[in-house]
């Protein structure tokens, strides 16, 4: 059986290697466009205030999972799905290659949501998505806190990576501000009185929060960063942090059935009965995402299973309850979180 994957975060990975110990004999291939390895991406949010980002962020290198037997193309972008072949088109830079299958896995998880109104000015902020984006991020700031100029930053969007992100910078020294287009933080996820305890942590941490912002735009003179918002200002850097929206880009292109996600019947199969999808890329038949560890690990870990053994019954979403990385932060009530 050739199954390949293509994403190499927890969804994928978590799949590959279950797949491997239970049916040794499959080939089984990621493919990847990152290179530095098998990373935690919710680890990101937390990237400033640790000194050895790759010690602490990545779990595993790609040569590590080789040497289980499983194959891993790096920096290899997946361009095209052809349904009707079973065959996977590649590229890896100006180079051109196929693949094929029997089980083709989607697991690449989800893109950085940007608002509308701030895309015509996409290259005056930053996203963190990846750990390409973190690099990036921390080589700023290490640029200016060797001019000896504490990083101002702005970071758009109070929900739980905006919260995170605040709250990493400012326990490292920073000066943070934080845009949120609502009246509390996070407010799809905490009580009203656990928002009002994140504030007050936040602001003890020296985050200047501000509420029912609208960002119109993000400008960029004179190596300033200008906000255009109800309380704008001048900036070092902004950060855009508004959520996620799964890649169902390849998959809708190969005619699959998406809206959110792609759709998935409660076997992780899509609409081509070859083909399936794990992770928050994933949309269940009850119109959910799960976008958590450990749902996406019992995902990954069902499916491996179920490929040995379809008997199994399907997969039901676990009860879990997310927890935020805020320095400080514990909800009250977790039955909101």
């Amino acid at each position: 059986m050739k199954v390949v994957i293509i994403g190499s975060g927890f969804a994928g990975i978590t799949f590959a290697e279950k797949l491997h110990t239970l049916n040794p004999d499959a080939r089984i291939t990621v493919i990847t466009r990152e290179s530095d390895g098998f990373y935690s991406r919710p680890l990101l949010s937390h990237g400033f205030s640790k000194d050895a980002i790759e010690q602490s962020i990545i779990l595993k290198t790609f040569e590590t999972i080789r040497q289980k037997g499983i194959e891993v193309l790096t920096e290899t972008e997946a361009e095209v799905i052809d349904r009707h072949h079973k065959i996977v088109n590649l590229a890896a830079g100006s180079r051109k290659t196929t693949i094929d299958y029997d089980v083709l896995v989607l697991a690449q998880g989800s893109a950085a949501f940007i608002p509308p109104t701030l895309m015509a000015d996409r290259n005056n902020f930053h996203l963190l998505n990846s750990l390409a984006d973190l690099k990036e991020l921390r080589q700023i700031r290490n640029t200016l806190l060797n001019k000896n100029k504490p990083p101002h930053w702005a970071i758009i969007g109070g929900g739980l990576i905006g919260c995170e992100v605040a709250s990493d910078l400012a326990v490292s020294g920073d000066k943070v501000s934080l845009f949120h287009a609502m009246d509390r933080l996070m407010e799809r996820q905490l009580s009203n009185g656990d928002s009002a305890k994140l504030l007050k942590i936040l602001k003890n941490s020296g985050v200047n929060v501000l509420f029912n912002q609208s960002v119109t735009g993000i400008d960029k003179k004179s190596g300033e960063i200008l906000v255009n918002s109800n309380n704008g200002g001048k900036f070092d850097v902004a950060l855009v942090s508004c959520g996620f929206k799964p890649r169902t880009e390849l998959a809708a292109a190969a005619g699959l059935a998406v809206n959110r996600g792609i759709k998935v019947n409660s076997f992780m199969q899509t609409t081509d009965p070859a083909i399936f999808a794990i992770g928050d890329v994933a949309e269940l038949p009850n119109g959910k995402l799960y976008a958590f560890i450990l749902p996406i690990r019992g995902q990954a870990q069902w499916l491996a299973e179920y490929l040995v053994d379809e008997d199994i019954q399907p997969w039901i979403a676990p009860d879990f309850k997310p927890k935020s990385k805020v320095h400080g932060f514990v909800a009250d009530n977790p039955q909101f979180f």
